[in-house]
């Protein structure tokens, strides 16, 4: 009896599948191929069980969407593809593994300080030496401590706010730590159309300002730019916070999947990203850590009594180290 055959007699002796249903046998089926293609060894599942898992997976995906694909052989790209995932399902997991590692980070005290080592890459756009830069930087727990941040290998020793001097997203875990961890009450507190003067990597500089007097007439772009700023490094995230982030823009309904983008160490992992907008989270592609964010940039340039936009650039930023470490110049 050849496959096709048995399919039909299992669809035609059986009800109709559950959405709870499709959901579960997914799940089998992805656990069964990640087993597999670890472990090397085909398990040993009753034939009739094996078509009704996959039949199930197959309905599942085709009602979700495809946008991600998973290989069996652990994110090589050029693999045949098993599964599929929405930009969605890729945040919650990543949400997930962040509640689950980040119970591994020290607590730490307010006098403390958070030490991050972060590698980034940066490529011209029309082709040329790749640059490379591993910063490292000492972060006041608290703010009351003044903080060695690098950047691209310059350092900047930055002093500790003054009284009406405001951050926008903050530094300071101990103030990150009061935010929101609920998404649906964070997503009221990102993209408020405020107007910053914040750098890229999320230097001190900016004041909170008024409403902005032109607003994005799509709000959710605003959120997604505002959470990228939130996530950039050397900021350290509370890891109920971070999750929270992942789930809340897993609430936008127009983040899509980039199914195969290479992170600054090299590491092959699935990316999201909204629209027309140049930031995308990366993530591994198994173990759905945060890998770091890939942005595409330009410098200013003054031409004929302009300033322009020139020399674009491909950066990537990935986090390899985070500590707790009591002084300025001290590593984990």
């Amino acid at each position: 009896m050849d496959d096709l055959t048995s399919v039909k007699e299992l669809e035609a002796d059986t009800p109709p599948l559950t959405a709870e249903a499709r959901a579960a046998a997914r799940t089998r089926l992805m656990t069964a191929i990640g087993r597999e293609s670890r472990r090397g060894v085909a398990l040993a599942l009753p034939r009739r069980t094996v078509f009704r898992v996959a039949v199930a997976a197959t309905v599942a995906a085709a009602a979700a969407g495809t946008v991600l694909v998973v290989s069996a052989d652990g994110g090589d790209p050029r693999s045949p593809r098993m599964t599929t995932l929405s930009a969605a399902q890729v945040l919650h997991k990543a949400a997930d593994r962040t509640r689950s590692a980040g119970a591994g980070l020290p607590i730490p005290r307010n006098d403390q300080y958070f030490y991050t080592k972060t590698y980034i890459t940066r490529t011209p756009v029309k082709g040329g030496k790749t640059r490379t830069w591993t910063d490292e930087s000492w972060l006041s727990v608290d703010g009351s401590r003044p903080s060695r941040r690098q950047e691209h290998g310059k350092i900047h020793n930055d002093p500790p706010l003054g009284e009406h001097e405001v951050q926008w997203p903050p530094n300071e875990y101990a103030k990150l730590q009061k935010w929101p961890t609920d998404p649906d009450e964070l997503l009221g507190w990102l993209g408020r159309g405020r107007v910053e003067v914040v750098e890229p990597s999320g230097a001190k500089g900016g004041k909170a300002g008024g409403p902005d007097p032109d607003p994005d007439p799509d709000p959710d772009r605003m959120v997604f730019i505002e959470a990228c700023l939130l996530m950039q490094g050397p900021r350290v995230m509370p890891p109920r916070l971070q999750a929270a982030a992942f789930e809340a823009l897993a609430k936008l309904p127009r983040i899509k999947v980039d199914e195969d983008e290479v992170d600054a160490l090299g590491r092959h992992g699935v990316g999201v990203s909204y629209p027309h907008l140049t930031f995308t989270f990366v993530f591994d592609r198994e173990t759905y850590d945060y890998l770091g964010i890939r942005l595409t940039g330009s410098n200013a340039k003054r031409v004929d009594g302009e300033w322009r936009q020139v020399d674009r650039y491909f950066e990537m930023r990935s986090s390899q180290e985070v500590g707790v470490v009591d002084r300025i110049g001290q590593r984990p």
